[in-house]
C-alpha cells in the first residue's frame, strides 16, 4: 500500500473530537484513549521484563488509575477475584509496589517504587547470571560427552569475509584477559585498534608480544601500538614472533594462516580447549619470559618527548636504522644526532647502555 502524499490526506473528525487551537488542528478526545491505553502496554511490558506476572501488572495498572481505593474496586477494574486476586496483589506487595490492605480496613495504594524497583532490578541480573551460567554449564557438558566420542570439533577453519567478525567477537567475549602474538601481514579490519582500546577501557588485561616487523610496520607503531600501550597495554617484542596468535581467556584461541610472501591474511583457526590450546597458552608464556619489555605501566615520560620515546622502542626493539628513521620521518643524519643527544642525557657511550639506562629511567 502506497503512503499518502503530505497534505493530500486528512482523516474524518471523530464524533465528539474536540477542536485545538493550537495550530488550527482537530484533536479526537479518542486519541487521549489511545494513548493511555498505548502507555499501559508499555507499562505491563516493563513489569513483565521486571519479573511481574500479567495479573499483577493489570492489578498495578489498576491502583494507578483508582487508589487510594477498596481492593474490592482494584480487583473489580483488574477483573480479578479470589486466590488469583490474592496471589496478584501480594506479588505486588512482595515486590514493593504496593502497600499491604491495614488491619481492619481494605483501602490499598500503590507506594513509592524506587526501593522495589532496586530489588526487582537485582533478582532479574542474578536470574540472567544463573541462566547464562545454567546455558555455558549445559553446553560445556554437550561439548564433552561429543569430543569424548568424536573429537573433531576442536578445530574450526574460518575464512574470507568471516574473518573479520570472528575476530571483533573474540574481543567482545573476553573476560579476563587477551594474549597475542602480532606480527604483519594484518587483516584489513577497519576500528581494530578501537576494539582493543575498548577492551582495555573494560578492565581486560592484554599481553601482546609484537614482533620486530610490528615496529617497522609503516605507520604502525604511531597509529596502533602506542594508543594501547598508552592504554595499559602490556607490550613486549622479540625479533620474530612463531604464529599470529590471539588467545582469549582459557577459552579458545584464534590462529592466522597467512601467506606471508603474498601479505595475505584470508583464513585462521579457532581452537577450542584441548591439547592444541594449551600447547598455544604454554608457546605464548615462554615467548613472553623471553620477549624485551618495552614498554610498560609503570613508565615515568620525564618529560621525553614522544618521537624520542618511539626512538626508543624502536631501538629496543631491534629495528634497523633505516626502518628508525622511515617510521619518524628523519633523515639518518638526523637520527644520529638525536641518538647522540639521548646518550649524552642518559650518560651512556653506546647504544646498549642507551636502552639500558633509559630502562632504569622508566623510559622503556
Amino acid at each position: 500500500m502506497g503512503a499518502f502524499p503530505a497534505g493530500r490526506y486528512s482523516a474524518p473528525r471523530a464524533p465528539g473530537a474536540e477542536e485545538c487551537h493550537w495550530h488550527g488542528s482537530a484533536t479526537p478526545v479518542a486519541h487521549t484513549a489511545d494513548n493511555a491505553a498505548m502507555t499501559n502496554a508499555r507499562l505491563g511490558e516493563a513489569l513483565r521484563l521486571l519479573g511481574i506476572g500479567r495479573p499483577a501488572g493489570q492489578v498495578y495498572l489498576a491502583l494507578l488509575e483508582l487508589a487510594p481505593a477498596p481492593l474490592s474496586t482494584i480487583a473489580a477494574a483488574a477483573r480479578l477475584d479470589g486466590a488469583e486476586l490474592a496471589r496478584a496483589y501480594g506479588e505486588l506487595v512482595d515486590a514493593g509496589l504496593a502497600s499491604a490492605a491495614e488491619e481492619g480496613a481494605d483501602v490499598v495504594a500503590p507506594v513509592p517504587p524506587a526501593a522495589g524497583l532496586e530489588i526487582l532490578a537485582r533478582h532479574r541480573a542474578a536470574e540472567v547470571e544463573e541462566s547464562r551460567i545454567a546455558v555455558g554449564g549445559a553446553f560445556e557438558s554437550f561439548r564433552r560427552q561429543r569430543l569424548a566420542a568424536y573429537n573433531d570439533n576442536l578445530v574450526e577453519v574460518v575464512t574470507g569475509d568471516a574473518v573479520g567478525p570472528r575476530m571483533r567477537q573474540a574481543w567482545a567475549s573476553a573476560r579476563e584477559q587477551i594474549r597475542q602474538f602480532e606480527s604483519p601481514p594484518y587483516f584489513p579490519l577497519s576500528g581494530a585498534t578501537d576494539d582493543a582500546l575498548a577492551t582495555l577501557a573494560r578492565g581486560i588485561t592484554q599481553r601482546v608480544v609484537y614482533s620486530r616487523e610490528s615496529l617497522e610496520y609503516p605507520g604502525h607503531l604511531k597509529a596502533a601500538i602506542e594508543p594501547c600501550v598508552n592504554a595499559g597495554e602490556q607490550a613486549r617484542v622479540l625479533p620474530s614472533v612463531p604464529v599470529k596468535l590471539v588467545i582469549i581467556d582459557e577459552a579458545y584461541a584464534l590462529v592466522s594462516l597467512s601467506i606471508r610472501e603474498a601479505d595475505v591474511v584470508n583464513s585462521m583457526l579457532v581452537v577450542q580447549p584441548c591439547g592444541l590450546l594449551s600447547a598455544l597458552i604454554a608457546l605464548f608464556e615462554q615467548s613472553w619470559h623471553n620477549a624485551l619489555p618495552f614498554h610498560g605501566t609503570t613508565t615515568r615520560p620525564g618529560g621525553l618527548p614522544p618521537a624520542d620515546r618511539r626512538l626508543l622502542w624502536l631501538l629496543a626493539g631491534g629495528a634497523s636504522d633505516e626502518a628508525i628513521a622511515r617510521e619518524l620521518d628523519l633523515s639518518r643524519r638526523t637520527l644520529f644526532r638525536r641518538l647522540q643527544v639521548l646518550m649524552a642525557r642518559l650518560g651512556a657511550a653506546n647504544r646498549f647502555q642507551l636502552a639500558l639506562q633509559a630502562q632504569r629511567q622508566g623510559w622503556l
